[in-house]
């Protein structure tokens, strides 16, 4: 990636901020959900990491999976599997997620996971070596065949880590957290797995951009949004040409 890029993008701090495992934290839209998630790359992900995320962020923990390598790995969309055994189980398809408000595809939504040596999965050290052993696992200079193997024998389903799925062609056809915050692990050179919580507010509703810019400045963070990563993220694929 060339310096004028990431001059013309502002993204210096952001990406080194990523690339030393330091949060950052991702605004969507204020047309979208209007929420911000404390977003890290999954490859540094600790107890104590997640232990942050879970007292100062709050929301649920999620890890996302390219959609590439999802496909590769036949790790399915969540909304597939219920919609695909609707004729066991009739409810399942009538509660299919055809009205999700600030979205108009289907949830990012993937299934959840424990590593086979954690005990509940559910602790910070649990989820913490559920993580990493994932994202160490799906992105293995290994064929699909061995690294679905290794994923059979280590991993158990259903389990305390929620996946999320990227859509093709990324930031594309859907521009959610887990779009833009796997993307900014595009940009910064990590592997592309962003492990990301949103961040409430103590009355019940989301934490507002102005007290998320205020949590950034304490903790000295980076606050970055949705419009800024897209325009970023279309320079970068004009630059290398990724396709993803």
């Amino acid at each position: 990636m060339t310096k004028d890029f990431v001059s013309k993008n502002r993204l210096s701090g952001v990406l080194e901020d990523i690339r030393a495992g330091k949060f950052v934290l991702v605004y969507d839209f204020d047309n979208r959900e209007k929420e911000t998630d404390m977003t890290v790359a999954s490859e540094f992900i600790t107890a104590d990491v997640l232990r942050i995320m879970r007292k100062d962020a709050g929301g649920l923990i999620c890890t996302t999976t390219p959609n590439r390598t999802a496909k590769e790995l036949g790790l399915p969309f969540l909304s597939d599997v219920f919609w695909n055994n609707r004729d066991a189980y009739p409810l399942l398809g009538l509660m299919a997620p055809d009205d999700i408000p600030y979205d108009n595809t289907k949830s990012s939504f993937g299934i959840t996971i424990n590593h086979r040596k954690t005990y509940t999965g559910i602790t910070d050290g649990d989820r913490a070596l559920t993580i990493r052993e994932y994202v160490n696992t799906i992105f293995r200079d290994a064929p699909a065949e061995n690294r679905i193997k290794e994923l059979g024998k280590n991993f158990r389903a259903p389990g305390h880590v929620h996946l999320l799925n990227t859509t093709a062609k990324l930031l594309k056809t859907r521009q959610g957290h887990t779009e833009l915050c796997t993307a900014l692990m595009y940009m910064a050179g990590v592997r592309p797995s962003a492990t990301i919580c949103e961040m409430m507010g103590d009355g019940g509703t989301a934490c507002s951009k102005e007290r998320v810019i205020e949590y950034s400045k304490k903790n000295g963070l980076h606050f970055i949004t949705g419009e800024q990563i897209i325009k970023a993220w279309d320079d970068f694929l004009e630059e290398t040409g990724t396709d993803v």
